[in-house]
């Protein structure tokens, strides 16, 4: 790493640090140079490939965006959306891939908000999904039913 002040380039680690929950590392450094410190922070990056074949960095904020319009009118809270976030961010990361297509990130978004309002599950899975007439609804309405069924006693 090079050293912001003298620009040497090279630099000794003194310290580290995991910060959010192990997502990134925080390094102090020392310049053998200038003996200025520094610190410097890591974090794996995670690449979204849209449709249009455009890469963009994995945004928790563009997933909340997008599942706060489907929860709209209903009783979900902003720590609900962002919780929600999180989980699809570490399973994403989970598969170990630098780059991931949009598709999958939509996909990983639908199991957790099925769980969290089976309402905002539908709308969302109805634009996600392209439901193109109401016997697409119906067949999403049957699976939900059809699972709630399965856990009953």
């Amino acid at each position: 790493m090079r050293c912001p002040y003298c620009r040497h380039p090279d630099s000794r680690v003194t310290d580290s640090r995991e910060q959010d929950e192990g997502q990134v590392i925080r390094r102090r450094r020392a310049c053998p140079e200038c003996g200025r410190r520094f610190t410097t922070l890591e974090e794996a990056t995670l690449a979204v490939i849209k449709r249009s074949g455009v890469t963009e960095p994995f945004s928790r904020e563009k997933v909340v965006n997008g599942v706060r319009r489907a929860c709209q009118g209903r009783p979900v809270d902003e720590d609900a959306l962002a919780q929600l976030a999180q989980t699809v961010e570490e399973a994403i990361r989970a598969t170990g891939a630098a780059e991931v297509p949009s598709d999958d990130v939509g996909l990983s978004i639908l199991g957790p908000l099925r769980e969290l309002d089976e309402v905002a599950y539908l709308r969302f899975a109805s634009v996600y999904q392209a439901f193109s007439s109401v016997e697409d609804f119906e067949k999403a309405i049957l699976d939900l039913r059809a699972e709630h069924r399965g856990h009953a006693p």
